[in-house]
């Protein structure tokens, strides 16, 4: 299978080519090889430029052929007087080398403006096509918006059932309420549940309760409680993360239609992860984890954005200096990086929901500064190591960070507020101790950051459906978070009235489609090969979130976390397998016509299977109730129980 080959994947084995920013050669098939009889060109470090002016157009998989680096001494645009070479396993059984004369084509076509040129090579053709005409643009958006309104669907539908706190809603919705009337989590008083239930909430105390969490995402679903009109219905307790998990897929489906440069593939991410259980359950639920997954997400898209913005800004800063004939040194300074910065206030909004979109910040600065570090290359700077990383890294890494940080602590903005809030007196209570060349305000939050330090690395409760994360990948050990007594112990009649039969079922497991999950998993050894092999850009960036999300749980395996913790990475499993997807359908030139519709119709098939999956097993992520035997047959494995 050849790989979709894309305006930065790598040429290896070329020691003077962009590395990560030109195609791949199709594996399989012998490279070109590029005589130059241009006297013009020589060996020497001063030459402007390698690429001639032939117009770097599209090649046969639409995207452009890469431009030699500045000052490099070997041509990799085939330009007037060059003739190309191959050997072409494809072209009629005749396995001897020919040749193709591009002289006339040259002479035919007036060369690209540098500008054009750099843009085709930094972005593709394909992405600079997108939006060409308002069709597309409307298309763009209306197949997305499709997706989201089925996402919406499946996850408002009967929003308020069951009317009970779910799971960890016992904490998560009583303090988001605590919040937004005290200012800070306060303690309930024994029991509350109930009472909460019914809409009493003079349980709330004013004594500050110990909590292990930031606040964003309680402030989130508080807001939401809220903006419900108050905690009476059940509906508007999980409003907010209903509301940021529908938004989610339409974000995803606009990033994939980023990533890819096809709104084909766009809508196909969009539909993964709208149908997906686990992403269902957890839009039903008011947990953090689906606040955090947003905001990481939406940071995702932000960046995909500025690497866009990025490399028309240094095409047209670099044009300017080639055609003016100057050496490009170290590069255009490229200024101010709005989508950049806003991608650090929203992982810092997601560190302010869990501590672990620190990783995330973590991953997505390299991967952005790596984007930077190509693209310098790309248009043929010739110290773009020392100005990617001068330039670029330093800049990324404080701005990113730094505002990451201050978005943090302001999140924590009702914490210092407040005079009641747990250990907001502690500095005053504790002269001398802690970090004592910090106020006294910062110096008891960090006090309480230790604690919570404390109790996460050492939280080893026992949990009946606590799981290790290399089985999060494959649904190994998905959680049950409601399957209620009172309606499994039903008899007789009142069995038959609930769900007509003997015996009933009512459960909320946070499973995740297993044919999307189990193919997400191949799908993630195929990418990593691509990434390896052919050095494809976006194989890096759909990796990005697993790495991110998934990885550093191996170090926290000794203590108790649950699978459900996936869903902040589910959405790079769904980029990945849209990924893999888009390699099997291929460019429409890569493979015949019989074979591309046979290609377009096994992708089909796949995506139809795991919508009939998903309608088949909605009933278990939405609370329904439903026959015990009808319930026991969406058990496939005996860990799923």
């Amino acid at each position: 299978m050849p790989p979709t080959r894309d305006d930065d994947a790598a040429l290896p084995d070329h020691p003077d080519a962009p590395s990560g920013d030109a195609p791949a050669a199709r594996p399989g098939s012998a490279p070109a090889t590029v005589t130059t009889t241009d006297p013009a060109a020589r060996d020497d470090e001063s030459a402007p430029t390698a690429a001639p002016p032939l117009p770097a157009g599209p090649t046969a998989d639409g995207v452009p052929t890469p431009v030699a680096p500045h000052g490099s001494t070997r041509a990799s645009t085939p330009g007037p007087g060059v003739a190309v070479e191959r050997d072409d396993d494809e072209r009629d059984g005749d396995d001897e080398p020919y040749r193709v004369d591009l002289v006339k084509h040259a002479e035919d076509e007036p060369p690209l403006p540098t500008r054009e040129r750099l843009l085709r090579t930094l972005l593709g053709a394909d992405r600079l096509a997108l939006d060409a005409n308002p069709r597309d643009r409307l298309a763009g958006w209306l197949w997305p918006i499709a997706v989201t309104v089925l996402a919406g669907i499946a996850r408002f539908w009967d929003l308020g059932r069951p009317h009970k706190l779910v799971f960890d809603e016992t904490y998560y919705v009583k303090d988001a309420w605590s919040l937004v009337t005290r200012g800070y989590e306060a303690q309930w008083s024994a029991e509350p549940n109930p009472a909460f239930e019914a809409g009493d909430t003079s349980g709330l105390g004013t004594v500050a309760s110990y909590v292990v969490h930031p606040p964003v995402g309680k402030w989130v679903i508080g807001l939401g409680i809220q903006l419900g009109g108050g905690p009476d219905s059940s509906a508007v307790w999980r409003l907010s993360v209903a509301i940021l998990g529908t938004l989610s897929v339409l974000m995803i489906a606009r990033i994939a239609r980023r990533l890819f440069a096809s709104t084909a593939l766009g809508v196909v991410a969009g539909l993964l992860l709208a149908v997906d259980g686990e992403a269902i359950v957890m839009s039903r639920i008011s947990l953090l984890d689906p606040v955090l997954t947003f905001f990481v997400l939406a940071a995702f898209g932000a960046l995909l954005i500025d690497r866009e913005q990025a490399r028309r800004r240094l095409a047209e800063r670099a044009a300017v200096v080639i055609d003016a004939g100057d050496d490009l040194g170290w590069g255009p300074r490229l200024g101010w990086r709005w989508w950049r910065l806003a991608a650090a206030v929203l992982l810092g909004l997601a560190i302010g929901t869990k501590w672990s979109g620190i990783y995330f910040l973590a991953v997505f600065g390299l991967m952005t500064v790596a984007w930077d570090l190509s693209a310098r290359r790309t248009v043929g700077v010739r110290h773009w190591a020392r100005s990617g990383v001068l330039r670029d890294g330093v800049v990324a890494g404080v701005a990113m960070v730094g505002l990451g940080v201050v978005t943090y602590l302001g999140s924590w903005w009702s914490w210092f507020a407040s005079t009641d809030a747990y250990n907001r007196q502690w500095a005053a209570l504790n002269p001398g101790q802690g970090v004592e060349w910090l106020p006294p305000a910062l110096r008891s939050l960090w006090k309480y950051h230790q604690d919570m330090w404390a109790f996460h690395n050492g939280l080893e409760t026992p949990h009946s459906y606590a799981a290790h994360p290399l089985g999060w990948i494959v649904q190994w050990r998905p959680t049950s978070f409601y399957y209620p007594t009172e309606v499994s112990g039903l008899q007789g009649q009142a069995a038959v009235d609930a769900c007509g039969a003997d015996q009933c079922s009512q459960a909320i497991t946070a499973l995740g489609n297993p044919v999307l999950w189990w193919c997400g998993a191949a799908a993630i050894l195929v990418a990593l090969v691509w990434l390896l092999r052919f050095r494809d850009w976006r194989a890096g960036a759909v990796l990005s979130g697993i790495v991110a999300g998934w990885l550093p749980w191996f170090l926290y395996a000794h203590r108790t976390i649950f699978t459900f913790y996936s869903i902040a990475f589910l959405p790079w499993v769904v980029l990945t397998l849209t990924y893999v997807l888009g390699l099997v359908i291929g460019p429409k030139d890569e493979l015949g016509a019989k074979q591309r519709r046979v290609a377009i119709w096994c992708v089909g098939a796949l995506l139809a299977l795991v919508v009939a999956v998903s309608v088949f097993f909605y009933p278990i992520w939405s609370g329904m109730v439903i026959p015990y035997d009808f319930w026991h047959s969406h058990m496939w494995m005996s860990q799923w129980v």
